[in-house]
């Protein structure tokens, strides 16, 4: 948000992630969002309930597609959300991370920004992820240690169990 706002940009937050599961995960990362938009000063809307039914919906028999139909339905959203508020552009929190597809969520943004009349804001934030890391644990903020979705949990840390018996872990070190 930091460098959006240096760059003369009106920023505003979006907690768009129907994604998320489990629904104590969604919670967290909820409050971290707010503390967050407080810590920055903006503004910030968040959707009602937990959306992961439709997500699920969308995925089943596209699972291994499932990142680029996430973006598309979470950009979407905020780009909808952006128009509706008066904003010119929207932008993603994803661009900072090192293990997201920039050209999907490039493209996903394209669609939505096409669709709802604003701008997509692309810039690549890569390079300023330690920045953040520190920022957020200054703020104590809760930090996330996967994507969102229960496929993107299991890849984390239940695909380094799956050949086990019983997914158990085996004590060595780094399990658990």
């Amino acid at each position: 948000m930091r460098a959006l706002q240096e760059e003369g940009h009106e920023v505003a937050g979006a907690f768009v992630n129907p994604n998320i599961h489990p629904y104590l995960e969604f919670e967290k990362r909820l409050e971290a969002a707010h503390q967050a938009a407080n810590a920055y000063r903006v503004p910030m809307a968040h959707e009602d309930g937990y959306g992961l039914e439709e997500f699920l919906q969308k995925i089943v028999g596209h699972v291994h597609e499932r990142c680029p139909i996430c973006y598309a339905m979470r950009l979407d959203r905020v780009a909808g959300l952006a128009s509706e508020s008066g904003y010119e552009g929207f932008s993603s929190s994803m661009l900072v991370s090192t293990h997201q597809d920039h050209q999907g969520i490039r493209a996903a943004g394209a669609a939505a920004a096409a669709k709802h009349g604003v701008e997509f804001v692309y810039r690549d934030f890569r390079a300023s992820v330690m920045d953040g890391v520190r920022e957020s644990k200054e703020m104590g903020l809760y930090r996330q240690q996967y994507c969102g979705c229960i496929f993107s949990e299991w890849d984390r840390y239940g695909s380094r169990n799956a050949g086990r018996r019983g997914g158990e872990p085996s004590g060595e070190e780094g399990d658990g």
